[in-house]
């Protein structure tokens, strides 16, 4: 049935589309991305991809869908500009992360508008991105605004590195999103209860970095307790390691970052903070971020690598002492921080030559050098929201999640997450039960967007 109502919504469109204002379009879109099931795994994107490619044609913008994989297709769609400059590159994800039904007080891929907020898996991660960027683009074909530079839309099958999503579009399709610069998700606004709103400009991220904790012992009866029980070595290590302290480490974008919001009167108990951050003593460093912790835990993520453990496998029946016990750690380490520093200092914080520490098998994420903040597409984002938001603050800032701008970075094109979305730190639901964006916040956000695509692509630019 959801299958139907995709192909109907994909018939459908041009019938009264451009009638919409810009804000009822990208609401519009949003709710018909939301109901196409993009789950991964499986993924499914393409579907997502030909939704785009009927909206892209309804309008006469050239596009085309390509990767490796017909069911997991990425979208690009590009409009001409003059050539002024090189392209701008939009980039968003069309993939979403599982949903477990049972955990949801409505229907996940519904895009239902209930009591002030559009629900559905994707609205924060990253449809609504996605919405937001393909009806810019339509916006300006329907106007015939004319451009400086080309701007490009790419719809990824998979983020976090995927084979069939960036990682191929950059070995087998570079030249059709080569661009100066892009914009992608990481970006967010915070606000602030008294002050100005934080308008964050994602500039670098953490690096996941997955590994393997494996532990061996011997196999035996369970009626008789053994030293070597690999699972209790495992649950030893894990507690070391997670309740070890990491290192604190800032950056030039987290000393930049805290240093500004520290002006803001919400965040002036940072002040003080920062200086012991940098304080060579290691143990003054800690003692200032205990204190960042208790006040505010996203900040503290920012100061150093973060260790979770996500999955276990142990034993197979009740009454046996199993040879192995493994586990997945999921470690967000700092961008100048290598994998290499993290695996020694790992190991020894573990201290047992019974559990064996690597790194999870796949593609690892590069580390590029963050985005500049000199670039015409960073001032402009600034000129853009200082229009729009005189009062507030532009600030770079580093992402705890992952994305693909590290891929792209690593290719040698800055890419700034786009601070075009609110973010209630009280109330993130992005992968979580309830996943939901207000209205205004969509609406606000694809208007921002809007002003500095055309403050960095028009035809003054």
């Amino acid at each position: 049935m959801r299958r139907l109502c995709a192909l109907f919504c994909l018939a459908a469109i041009g019938v009264a589309d451009d009638n919409r204002s810009l804000p009822d379009r990208t609401r519009q879109y949003l709710i018909d991305l939301v109901k196409i099931d993009t789950s991964n795994p499986p993924g499914n994107e393409t579907a997502v991809a030909q939704y785009l490619k009927q909206v892209a044609d309804s309008h006469a913008i050239s596009c085309e869908l390509m990767g490796n994989d017909t069911k997991r297709l990425n979208f690009v769609a590009r409009l001409k500009g003059s050539g002024h400059g090189k392209p701008l590159l939009l980039v968003a994800h069309s993939d979403v992360v599982p949903v477990d039904r049972a955990q949801w007080t409505l229907d996940p891929f519904s895009g239902e508008n209930r009591n002030g907020f559009i629900y559905g898996r994707g609205t924060q991660d990253d449809k609504s991105l996605l919405a937001a960027e393909i009806a810019v683009m339509v916006e300006i074909k329907r106007r015939n605004i004319k451009l400086g530079r080309d701007v490009i839309l790419l719809s990824e099958a998979d983020d976090e590195g995927s084979s069939t999503g960036i990682q191929w579009v950059l070995q087998h399709a570079y030249p059709k999103i080569d661009a100066e610069f892009a914009l992608n998700e990481g970006g967010s606004i915070l606000e602030t209860k008294d002050g100005p709103k934080i308008f964050e400009v994602e500039t670098t991220e953490k690096i996941p970095t997955r590994i393997i904790l494996n532990a061996k012992g011997t196999a035996a009866d369970s009626s008789l307790p053994r030293a070597d029980n690999p699972i209790t070595h495992l649950n030893r290590a894990l507690l070391k390691l997670t309740e070890t302290e990491q290192p604190v480490k800032l950056s030039f974008t987290t000393r930049r970052y805290l240093r500004e919001i520290s002006k803001i009167g919400e965040y002036s108990w940072l002040a003080p903070l920062i200086r012991s951050l940098d304080n060579p003593n290691a143990a003054i460093q800690q003692a200032a971020a205990s204190q960042i912790r208790a006040k505010d835990p996203e900040l503290d993520a920012m100061l150093r690598t973060t260790v979770v453990t996500t999955a276990l496998q142990a034993g197979a029946k009740n009454n046996v002492i199993p040879n192995t016990a493994a586990a997945q750690v999921d470690a967000r380490r700092l961008p100048n921080e290598t994998k290499e520093d993290l695996l020694a200092r790992f190991r020894q914080i573990i201290n047992d030559p019974a559990v064996e520490i690597a790194l999870a098998p796949g593609p690892q994420v590069p580390a590029p050098d963050p985005s500049s903040m000199s670039t015409p597409l960073f001032l402009a984002m600034g000129r853009a929201i200082g229009r729009s938001y005189p009062r507030d603050v532009v600030v770079p800032s580093m992402a705890r999640g992952a994305t693909d701008s590290s891929f792209l970075r690593a290719h040698g094109m800055p890419v700034y997450g786009v601070p075009v979305f609110v973010r209630d730190a009280g109330d993130t639901r992005a992968h979580g039960n309830d996943e939901r964006i207000s209205p205004k916040n969509l609406e606000d956000g694809v208007e921002l967007l809007w002003q500095i695509v055309l403050e960095i692509a028009g035809a003054g630019q």
